[in-house]
């Protein structure tokens, strides 16, 4: 930031000395010293505030643009949803409106054979009932 040479420093570290006296001047250099550092906290501080708000910021934008998407999409979703709805609905009441043309032979649907019992051999005593039968 500053272009502060090795030069510089020795020519302002003798005019204090000068002017402050060499028993003042350790404190006064501590004392410095410390409120450079708190002023390098402090600028620190300030540059992780404003990185912070502006990846919030970023988030917000980011989280905004989800939810839109997320919004078109459930949209669509619906509007499909109930565009098929309505298909169906409408074959249905066709179907339902004209049986002929359901089954356009005018023939009954064909009968399915009723299922029958399976035949249970009776078991020999002793004879566990997973155990398979055999014939003889």
């Amino acid at each position: 930031m500053f272009d502060i040479g090795f030069s510089e420093l020795m020519l302002i570290g003798l005019v204090a000395l000068i002017v402050i006296g060499p028993e003042r001047l350790p404190r006064v250099a501590r004392t410095v010293g410390h409120l450079a550092g708190r002023m390098q906290r402090y600028v620190a501080d300030v540059k992780a505030d404003i990185n912070r708000e502006m990846e919030l910021e970023e988030l917000r934008k980011m989280r905004d643009s989800v939810q839109s998407a997320a919004s078109e999409i459930e949209t669509s979703v619906k509007q499909e949803l109930s565009q098929t709805e309505s298909d169906l609905n409408k074959t249905v009441s066709d179907a339902a409106a004209d049986p002929a043309e359901a089954n356009p032979a005018g023939d009954a649907p064909p009968a399915q054979p009723e299922a029958s019992e399976p035949e249970v051999a009776p078991r020999k005593e002793g004879e566990l009932p997973s155990q398979p039968r055999q014939a003889g």
